[in-house]
């Protein structure tokens, strides 16, 4: 897409959409943290201010600012003020070690990085190993040798910042960890056409019949709950879609299932989401029965596979509520599954809660094989691709990476699936997490498995991964966190698998937790599974 110079000074960015909220009914709430309740007067001159300060530090229109953030209200300004002054916005995600949060720190070019007081020390030890020796500044006093942003935010002016420069159509204005290999971090990059997409997404009216990645919004009457970290696409995007309808939005600083139903409660959230493990905590603690949360109406889950009975559990509980959505760091929107559309097909066709949805609007999804130019018909499993305005420009600083992944506008997405004749996408694994055993090396897709072993009693989590096998290459091994008090016999979990799925997929050891271990996001941490648990107590049938 070309822009003129024009049309770029006059684009209407996703910040200037918050904004016209925030200039309205000043005294109204804009952002809650437990005690710390901004209304959007407070929230826009506060905004502001940290814009100027950031400004203050040699930041100019273009620059990279690194934010290694946890979840709290300030968190959520700085990100804004980034843009504001027109700067590219870096997510640093507190699950790296040292040497690969230095790693990504160097090859996003950052020249400052803003830390939470928690996180200081390691941001220093990242900034000092970089050749680019960013700024650091933290939000709030700190040990380490860095500015308070917030200090230096209260002596700055609180009217907005001007002579910020549009940024152009093919500009990376965000980028998001994505994993990647050790000192070489994956990073995806996105312009403004992200926000537009997404703004565009939260617009459509009802003679629109593809599905959109958010439930319409209510700027009167919402409350949006912030769950995941707001430095990964999940807790960003929730952000986003509260700012920009001018609901409120209430920051969690950490997910535990209590605290969490307290603040649902207390704070009369209507619409937040979760990844699945989070969801799952919250329908087993004994407090989330049905009529709890009687503001609720909308729960979006998506940044991992879920079980299809624990999605009829939300509904049992909670209502007509539950939204489904597929996306990626490397983009953001792809598939969704509206609640209404979920609450009335599924009844008919029980094997869509198996789905992720359809594509949402202005993307387009195809199943291609191996060569990945070839789209398979329907019900044929192969790499889920994709093309559509959510797709990232690219993996920033990293050409042949980002030419592996996009073929000529298309992203090779690393997931496989199938699509059927209806549109709907069934995703059955990672492509890296697919255990190829057997005597004809056949694929067992963990998500099959995993969504079997959560239907069966006593069952909380379950995680399928491949382990070494001297005769097969590899070997399927399954752990299950189970519920308290449950008598789980593996014997009988492992025939239960061959009855229903065969003898592939039967289970060479079964592994019985308290719970799974979890990534900082809240997945489930499959790597650490393989490292940590297979000599740990198991049961081989």
């Amino acid at each position: 897409m070309i822009v003129n110079a024009q049309e770029t000074s006059e684009r209407r960015t996703y910040v200037d959409r918050i904004l016209e909220h925030w200039h309205k009914d000043e005294d109204a709430e804009a952002l809650v943290q437990g005690e710390q309740r901004l209304t959007r007067g407070e929230a826009r001159r506060r905004l502001f201010s940290l814009g100027h300060a950031l400004r203050r530090q040699g930041l100019a229109p273009g620059d990279g600012v690194g934010l290694f953030l946890a979840n709290r209200v300030d968190s959520v300004l700085v990100q804004l003020a980034v843009h504001l002054i027109g700067c590219r916005v870096v997510f640093l995600p507190p699950e790296p070690g040292p040497g690969e949060l230095a790693a990504l720190v160097e090859q996003s070019r950052a020249r400052a990085v803003v830390t939470d007081p928690l996180f200081a020390q390691r941001a220093a030890a990242a900034a000092d190993r970089s050749v680019h020796a960013p700024v650091l500044l933290s939000l709030g006093p700190c040990e380490q040798q860095c500015t308070d942003l917030l200090a230096l935010a209260a002596q700055c002016p609180s009217e907005r910042p001007d002579s910020v420069p549009a940024p152009g159509a093919d500009e990376a204005v965000t980028v998001l960890y994505t994993g990647g290999t050790l000192g070489r971090p994956k990073l995806a990059a996105h312009s403004y056409r992200l926000y537009d997409a997404l703004m565009d997404l939260m617009d459509d009216g009802p003679e629109d019949s593809r599905p959109a990645l958010f439930p319409t919004m209510d700027p009167d009457a919402d409350r949006v709950l912030a769950a995941t970290l707001l430095t990964h696409g999940s807790g960003h995007l929730t952000s986003i879609q509260a700012l920009v309808t001018g609901s409120v939005l209430v920051v969690l600083p950490e997910f535990e299932a209590g605290a969490a139903l307290t603040v649902l409660r207390e704070e009369r959230i209507t619409a937040t989401m979760f990844v699945p493990p989070m969801l799952y905590a919250l329908l087993d603690h004994p407090e989330c029965v049905p009529g709890a949360l009687p503001a609720l109406r909308g729960i979006l889950v998506g940044g991992a596979a879920s079980s299809p009975s624990r999605l009829q559990q939300v509904v049992e509980v909670f209502g007509p509520v539950l939204s489904q959505a597929y996306g990626q760091s490397e983009a953001l929107g792809i598939a969704a599954f509206g609640a209404e559309d979920l609450a009335s097909a599924a009844p008919q066709r029980p094997e869509l809660w198996r789905s992720c949805g359809r594509a949402i609007s202005g993307t387009e999804i195809e199943i291609r094989g191996e060569d990945s130019a070839t789209a398979l018909p329907v019900r044929q499993v192969g790499e889920v691709c994709l093309r559509g305005e959510t797709v990232m420009l690219g993996y920033y600083e990293d050409p042949q990476r980002t030419a592996e992944a996009l073929h000529d506008g298309w992203l090779r997405t690393g997931d496989m699936g199938y699509l059927d004749a209806e549109g709907y996408l069934y995703l059955v694994d990672r492509a890296k997490d697919i255990i190829v055993t057997g005597s004809t090396s056949d694929n067992v897709y963990s998500r099959v498995l995993e969504d079997f072993l959560l239907t069966l009693p006593g069952v909380r989590n379950a995680a399928a991964v491949g382990v070494p096998d001297e005769e097969y290459g590899e070997a399927v091994q399954i752990f299950l966190a189970t519920a308290e008090g449950a008598d789980v016999d593996p014997d009988a979990v492992s025939a239960a698998v061959t009855a229903e799925l065969g003898d592939l997929y039967t289970p060479r050891k079964t592994v019985l937790l308290d719970r799974l271990p979890t990534t900082k996001v809240g997945k489930v941490d499959k790597k650490a599974l393989r490292a940590a648990w297979t000599g740990a107590a198991s049961k081989t049938p």
